[in-house]
């Protein structure tokens, strides 16, 4: 991925307009990958006034969606027989991400304070998480 797909992808074409839904508060979150912080990317979120939340140059303990990608990994891999061909693959995604359990979800989102208090402690640094 690019700064500019990024943008244009991402930014652009879903957290703008989820943004133009939320209230004054809200604040998007990403982390320090590269695409993320190029300057046309810091462009478009000053531009459309979306506040960026500071993110820790060593973690990506606090996000999530880390452990969602890791749970579909898993159920992917252990597809029997797995999937051979991108629309193989891409048909078991769907099918995997619609069968991941909400309480599974739920759990990760009500770990975050857990989250930030370790990510804090340890200076940004790994976490158990």
């Amino acid at each position: 991925m690019t700064g500019h797909i990024y943008r244009d992808v991402i930014l652009e074409q879903h957290v703008r307009l989820f943004r133009g839904a939320m209230d004054a508060e809200f604040l998007f979150i990403d982390e320090n990958a590269r695409p993320h912080r190029a300057n046309i990317v810091d462009e478009c979120l000053q531009s459309e006034d979306i506040t960026r939340m500071d993110w820790p140059a060593y973690s990506t303990d606090l996000n999530p969606i880390g452990h969602v990608w890791d749970m579909l990994g898993r159920r992917i891999a252990a597809r029997q027989p797995p999937p051979t061909c991108l629309p193989e693959v891409q048909m078991a995604l769907l099918d995997e991400w619609c069968n991941i359990p909400q309480d599974q979800i739920d759990n990760l989102i009500l770990s975050m304070p857990m989250r930030c208090k370790a990510c804090i402690a340890s200076s940004g640094r790994h976490t158990s998480y």
